[in-house]
């Protein structure tokens, strides 16, 4: 059977008949990125270094961690009435003393134990020449926020951070992971450098960020995109002071969907929260007047616009396939990408230049629940594997995706207080690419070795990744193929030469309907296969 070379141009043209429209270019060097707090930041040390080694191993180029604010200044500045309840006496005697030696921007004068979760992981990171990608955010202590009213008392915990105590926070951080900055433990050695960040965890969710909607000179708002604008306006100063202006610094970390009501606990939809962040009105003309001022647009936007390397957004499509547009227009994840980009643009333009102009789009969050184990909100394994390889697939077809963060290694446990298989008990993820018990799903296959196959007219055009091999190893994938399940693989045309990060694209006309099609990664020393791809039929 011949076989020859796909050319990029061939294979976007192909898009066009087998999935939505795609762009002209491709993110060839797309980075692996992927996340798991609790197995990073809230387990032993056994089970991080464990984490971070089996990250690796699978090809993680990038490690995304939640850097929470209340975690991070717990007990460090407690008021009277948080030192009465604290237990031990010795605690009580200690409390006064740590809060007058207490600076907000200084990392020194924070309880050390509080840094000492994500020192390792930076430390453990660099060991294995792994990047960190910290995710600054509240809930933040409640120092850090304004006290909720009565009326907004579900919300007391996200409500109403104040930005200027969250620049001096992000200052703190900045300065600990500046790279000049000493480990107060071991050897007393500088910490690693970090150098990718985002300020805040989906604030267009009331979980994260309240309230939503709030009524501001008689008129009801979105209140949540101007609160995230301040937020983020003081974080970018917090970095820029500490010797990270030049870093890489993503705006908004929105979630892909939202609501249409209008209450405190509402969340927004990504895309009108995104028009209200620009302070662009839904005709398309900035907000001026008593609009402006309700919003705090004029006020905002007089220190400068919202300067940032990326966007970071959230694109579950949740159990729908990650072709399958939302319902809703509004909600934005990776099958109406396209939308976000544009409308990114266009808020670029309306407001001239508040927001950056072409940013590049960080996928830094995505993946799929499974069932088992969980059958309310998963999907069959098979079907979990095969929709993380669709949608890293699209992503790489995507010029605007420099990365793709999957969430996450392990699946969560379940909520063993709720009732069994009620919505509670499966409030956790069970999108890991491993059980709670370790064993491999068939998406930890898929994830070491992404792998799909098209129809292209007459041809079949796969793309794939050798993602567990070292960058910038000369390698090359195998793809081979089988007229059905029982019969035996047979090599499919010469070996493909894979990009820097393993990265693979080629084609050959189109075997029967129902042949089968893998890509194979071959020991060139011994010619005995290391690896196989699952099946795949285009």
């Amino acid at each position: 059977m011949a076989f020859r070379r796909l050319s990029l141009v061939a294979l976007l043209l192909s898009l066009a008949t087998a999935l939505p429209t795609a762009p002209a270019l491709a993110s060839s060097e797309q980075e692996s990125i992927m996340m798991d707090d609790d197995l990073l930041v809230y387990g032993d040390d056994n089970l991080r270094t464990n984490t971070l080694v089996r990250m690796k191993q699978l090809g993680v180029d990038t490690v995304r961690v939640t850097l929470l604010w209340s975690v991070a200044a717990e007990g460090a500045n407690l008021t009277n009435a948080e030192i009465k309840r604290i237990k031990s006496a010795s605690g009580r005697k200690k409390a006064p003393a740590q809060r007058a030696r207490f600076d907000p921007d200084n990392p020194r004068t924070y309880p050390t134990r509080n840094w000492d979760r994500f020192d390792n992981i930076v430390k453990d990171a660099a060991g294995l020449e792994m990047k960190v990608f910290f995710t600054i955010t509240g809930p933040g202590p409640r120092f850090g926020h304004r006290n909720a009213p009565r009326s907004q008392r579900l919300n007391a915990k996200t409500f109403k951070p104040v930005p200027t105590r969250f620049r001096e926070f992000v200052e703190a951080v900045g300065t600990r992971y500046s790279g000049t900055y000493k480990d107060e433990n071991a050897i007393k050695q500088p910490l690693a450098r970090v150098s990718m960040w985002s300020l805040w965890n989906e604030p267009n969710q009331s979980g994260w960020l309240s309230p939503q909607w709030e009524r501001r000179a008689g008129q009801l708002i979105p209140a949540s995109p101007a609160l995230y604008r301040q937020l983020y306006l003081a974080g970018r100063e917090g970095l820029a002071s500490t010797g990270h202006d030049a870093d890489t610094i993503l705006l908004a970390e929105t979630a892909p969907l939202g609501s249409s009501g209008r209450g405190a606990r509402t969340s927004l939809r990504p895309a009108p929260f995104l028009r209200e962040l620009a302070c662009i009105a839904p005709n398309g003309t900035p907000y001026a007047g008593a609009d402006a001022t309700r919003r705090g647009c004029d006020v905002d936007f007089a220190k400068g616009p919202l300067r940032a390397t990326g966007f970071a957004h959230h694109a579950y499509t949740k159990k729908r396939g990650p072709t399958a547009a939302p319902a809703n227009p509004d909600d934005l994840t990776l099958a109406n990408l396209n939308v976000l980009a544009s409308l990114l643009d266009r808020l670029a333009a309306q407001s001239g230049g508040k927001l950056p102009a072409a940013l590049p789009i960080w996928i830094t969050e995505f993946g799929y629940e499974s069932n088992p184990p969980d059958p309310r909100n998963g999907i069959p394994l098979a079907r979990q594997a095969e929709f993380n390889q669709l949608g890293e697939f699209l992503a790489y077809n995507n010029p605007r995706v420099p990365g793709v963060t999957q969430f996450l290694l392990r699946d969560g446990a379940p909520l063993r207080q709720f009732k069994k298989n009620s919505r509670f008990y499966w409030f956790t993820y069970q999108s890991g690419l491993f059980t709670q018990k370790g064993k491999a799903k068939p998406a930890a296959i898929a994830y070491l070795l992404p792998f799909v196959a098209f129809r292209s007219g007459p041809n079949v055009g796969f793309w794939g990744q050798l993602r567990f091999r070292p960058d910038g190893s000369p390698d090359v994938a195998v793809i081979q193929t089988r007229a059905n399940a029982q019969t035996p693989w047979t090599q499919l045309g010469p070996p493909v030469a894979t990009s820097a990060r393993g990265f693979f694209t080629v084609t050959a006309p189109a075997g029967p309907v129902g042949t089968e099609y893998r890509a194979v990664y071959v020991d060139p020393a011994t010619g005995n296969i290391i690896f196989s791809s699952l099946p795949a039929k285009p």
